[in-house]
């Protein structure tokens, strides 16, 4: 009876050691060329002064082609040229019930992002200081679907 009792707890604290290392060797992977992602309450205000566009991304937490938007498409040093002059880059949780402002209107980030037609994740949005959507486009995009995009945008 004792045998059972030991090597139970012997095989509980394997699986408990296992759990512990496996969890702490994993983190979360950052990107070194992202873009310098700004809140929507300050997007307004910094495209008004820098004559820019809004370019939202709106995902979802556990969206697995936002995440690889973000961790391949976003850092691409191709599309960081034609966004970094012309858009202010805002990343928005659309399914979040997180309060957010643009201009002035306090709404929930899901709010926000249902009001601009962003039902679906990845959902890339291009705004005008003023909130209105000039563009948008939903789903995965490659780095160069993203760029052409963004030129098509700008043109």
């Amino acid at each position: 009876m004792k045998k059972k009792y030991i090597i139970a707890g012997a095989i509980s604290l394997f699986i408990a050691y296992f759990l512990y290392s496996s969890l702490q060797t994993v983190q979360p992977e950052i990107n070194l060329n992202s873009p310098d992602w700004v809140s929507l309450n300050e997007a307004s205000d910094l495209a008004r002064q820098t004559e820019k566009l809004i370019l939202v991304d709106v995902y979802e937490v556990g969206c697995k082609y936002c995440r690889a938007m973000d961790r391949e498409v976003y850092p691409d040093s191709t599309v960081r040229a034609v966004m970094d002059p012309s858009f202010v880059p805002v990343k928005l949780d659309g399914n979040s019930e997180e309060l957010v402002s643009f201009n002035g209107v306090e709404s929930t980030a899901s709010e926000f992002a249902k009001s601009k037609g962003a039902y679906v994740f990845p959902t890339t949005l291009v705004l005008d200081a003023d909130g209105n959507v000039i563009n948008s486009r939903t789903g995965f995009m490659s780095a160069d679907e993203l760029r052409d995009f963004l030129y098509r945008v700008n043109s």
